[in-house]
């Protein structure tokens, strides 16, 4: 497709064909600013603002065939933006020494470091109207003519122009400007990181990518606010497909128009979403709940989730999980449980920052065999959360939901898999007895029981024959995940709400008291504990 077709696609919205103009002109505009500049850092960072600019100006240009030296223009009001901001001087070009190179050995850091200011300062020595052109030819090779349509001059002149700076380059430097400029260049993909605005509501957005280029669950993005003269960061929470990611606005508080430009940054969002926001999201992504009768159970199969925090069908979860204590796995027994039937619920997973970033997270659950938690009747969103404990304060933060799974550190230390600390997980069917008088009174002898035997305090004091049986508790909560077979090489077990609550009144009446605690541990119902004891 030839370029005005191009221009007028991409006039007209298609973002499809403005990350074709950005794969073709990227180089051009890198080159352009980099000549101004001096800085790769500073000119990758000009070029970007630059797209973003230029996406959002792309129905103001009446002359597509126009569009090279637009783009130009606006590269160089972008590079010279930067320059007043941070006080640089085009000559010298002294921060190329701080130039960030690859993990290489020492030795060979320092000589890259050396050609790298040797050639900056041999372009930068050269005139003005000499350097543009001089860099646009040594980085990636612009033909002649390229670098004419780009600059808005004939080959002619660029002819001349890099002649005139040949001779002014010494020729022991050529090579090494070639290397060096060709190596610091634009990434390849960075046409891949531009994406649309194509809806938004409230704090959340919606991002039209190439399929094939989609940013990471968890990703930071920055739309372009034009008419404010900023960017709005926002963070990647869901990835429904075709192409569209949905994301919360993080900083700063705004309204992005639908149309904009999204840039990719590329890395992990690094900031937790605050409890405000996250309220505000839940309601817009979990929609209203369209419910004719009283809020009612969804069970699970998991006996510890549908005896003390029990999901409401059409409702949402969050599953707060601290590092290390399986948050994806229970997201994803959820997902397989649950997604084949008919009512909806909503899972909100917060999940903590990694010890390695360099890592997508997308692809870790691609590899471990995993969902990305949005199939059939399930939907699931992801949240950066803050480190450490899930403290009383940071949990109040998610009043906003039905449900809330805190998985602990400590209940992992225990080896009770899954990691849900009764004490702080709960659920409104619970507190508004929705569920019914009699299980509402189990879960609350349940967490009481529970929670002797979890505070050492308290268990000091507590009788023996208690403190056996909340053993016998909490070894019974734990059980057997499908989706963990391949590391357990323990068959998933499905136990019925039913069951589960008549097996925790047992084991707190005492019914249960000749059979050996380790009996209860990581099994399924009470016939199969009956066995496994028998055996």
């Amino acid at each position: 497709m030839d370029l005005e077709q191009l221009v007028r696609r991409a006039c007209e919205g298609d973002v499809s064909a403005f990350v074709e103009l950005t794969r073709r002109f990227q180089h051009f505009a890198f080159g352009s600013a980099l000549a101004l500049l001096g800085d790769f850092q500073h000119a990758e960072d000009a070029v970007q603002e630059a797209f973003l600019a230029a996406w959002s100006g792309l129905p103001s240009l009446s002359d597509h065939a126009a569009f090279p030296g637009w783009l130009r223009g606006i590269v160089r009001h972008q590079a010279f933006r930067t320059l007043r901001k941070s006080q640089l001087e085009i000559v010298p070009l002294e921060s190329a020494e701080n130039i960030v190179s690859e993990q290489i050995s020492p030795d060979d850091d320092l000589v890259q470091r050396e050609h790298a200011r040797a050639a900056l300062a041999a372009i930068a020595e050269l005139p003005v109207s000499l350097r543009e052109p001089a860099t646009l030819f040594y980085i990636h090779e612009c033909s002649h003519q390229d670098i004419a349509n780009f600059l808005g001059i004939s080959v002619t002149t660029v002819n001349n122009r890099l002649h005139a700076a040949r001779s002014k380059l010494k020729e022991r430097m050529l090579t090494m400007v070639a290397e060096t400029l060709q190596a610091h260049g634009l990434p390849d993909d960075f046409a891949n990181r531009i994406g649309r605005l194509v809806g938004t509501r409230g704090d959340v957005i919606e991002a039209l990518f190439d399929p094939q280029s989609l940013p990471d669950l968890l990703a930071e993005l920055a739309v372009s606010d034009e008419a404010n003269r900023r960017t709005i960061t926002v963070q990647v929470v869901q990835r429904p497909g075709k192409g569209i990611v949905r994301a919360v606005i993080a900083s700063p508080s705004g309204k992005a128009q639908r149309g904009a430009t999204v840039l990719n940054s590329l890395h992990h969002a690094a900031a937790p979403i605050d409890g405000n926001t996250f309220g505000r999201a839940v309601r817009l992504l979990a929609g209203p709940r369209h419910r004719k009768l009283e809020p009612k159970l969804l069970e699970t199969g998991i006996k510890v989730f549908d005896v003390l925090c029990p999901l409401v069908v059409g409702g949402t979860v969050a599953i707060a999980g601290e590092f290390g204590a399986g948050t994806t796995v229970v997201m994803e027994e959820l997902v397989r449980r649950l997604s084949g039937g008919a009512d909806r619920i909503s899972l909100f997973t917060l999940v903590q920052r990694w010890k390695e970033e360099d890592f997508s997270y997308a692809a870790e659950l691609k590899k471990d065999g995993f969902s990305e938690g949005t199939i059939g009747a399930v939907q699931t969103f992801f949240f950066r959360a803050g480190d450490g404990p899930w403290t009383t304060e940071r949990l109040a933060e998610l009043a906003s939901v039905d449900t809330v799974i805190h998985l602990s550190r400590g209940m992992a230390e225990r080896k009770i898999y899954p990691c849900v600390d009764p004490r702080t997980s709960r659920s409104e069917l619970l507190g508004t007895k929705a569920v019914g008088d009699e299980h509402a009174e189990i879960a609350a002898r349940v967490k009481q029981t529970l929670t002797l035997l979890l505070d050492p305090t308290l268990a000091e004091t507590a009788d023996p024959l208690t403190l056996t049986r909340a053993r016998k508790l909490a070894n019974f909560f734990s059980q057997p995940f499908f989706c963990a077979e391949p590391w357990t090489k323990r068959p998933g077990s499905h136990v019925s709400a039913t069951e589960a609550l008549r097996t925790c009144a047992e084991i707190l009446a005492g019914v249960h008291d000749d059979l050996p605690t380790a009996a209860f541990y990581f099994a399924g119902g009470i016939g199969e504990i009956r066995a496994s004891a028998q055996q």
